[in-house]
């Protein structure tokens, strides 16, 4: 049987993640890990009530706080899955992501929202236009092509360590998707619904000037990964 592991990074989440946290299937992983990266509220007191293992990554950046959680997980793990804590992803569709890895069908599987379904507003104008330039320019220097950035997704452990991830801030989910191109990795998409957050401030979506500073710190991770792609 395999071995999950969830991990869920979180920024003063308290009003949602309890939310998040019970609608997890409770036979799907053996852990749940929520990285909290410097939250003022309550959110590691919150996760720790619903069972969670909490670690503490005070550095801000969505991949600061998955490479923390990444350190903290046990031996015998053999996929980890990556959830946003706001419950816009739907914790038991995670089941679609494990499957095809189980039958080992794919090394990767990506939760696509555009594939999916969104609710209404859930994907702002800006975020889908740049979701799609994004994948574009994958499409253009790697030759592969993608639907969707969304941080939905599960990977086998043992490719994973093998992509060396480092980025800190919002460039990780599409330096995970480029390197794994660059390893040969079996990547395959699976529709996923995606709603609005269901409490809380949005970080990044609902920003247009957060969201035009994430959207550089992605461009800047595709060129610097094809960049040192073609150095050799």
């Amino acid at each position: 049987m395999i071995q999950a592991a969830l991990i869920i990074p979180a920024l003063n989440e308290e009003p949602v993640l309890a939310r998040t946290l019970r609608a997890i299937p409770p036979e799907l992983f053996q852990i749940v890990i929520v990285a909290d990266n410097g939250s003022t509220d309550g959110t590691a007191a919150v996760a720790r009530a619903a069972g969670a293992t909490v670690v503490s990554e005070p550095e801000r950046g969505y991949g600061a706080a998955c490479l923390k959680a990444l350190s903290a997980l046990p031996a015998g793990i053999d996929v980890v899955v990556f959830m946003q804590a706001d419950f816009s992803e739907d914790p038991a569709q995670a089941r679609s992501l494990i499957e095809p890895i189980a039958r080992g069908e794919a090394d990767l599987v990506l939760g696509s929202r555009t594939l999916g379904a969104a609710e209404p507003g859930a994907l702002l104008p800006h975020q889908r236009f740049a979701n799609w330039l994004a994948t574009l320019v994958i499409r253009i220097l790697f030759s592969h092509r993608y639907t969707d950035l969304g941080g939905f997704r599960a990977i086998r452990r043992e490719p994973l360590e093998r992509l060396r991830m480092r980025d800190r801030s919002y460039g990780w989910t599409i330096e995970m998707q480029v390197r794994a191109i660059q390893e040969g990795l079996r990547v395959l998409e699976v529709p996923v619904t995606y709603r609005r957050r269901a409490a809380g401030l949005t970080k990044i979506s609902g920003n247009l000037r957060a969201s035009m500073h994430a959207s550089r710190i992605i461009f800047r991770t595709v060129l610097r990964l094809w960049w040192e792609h073609e150095r050799g």
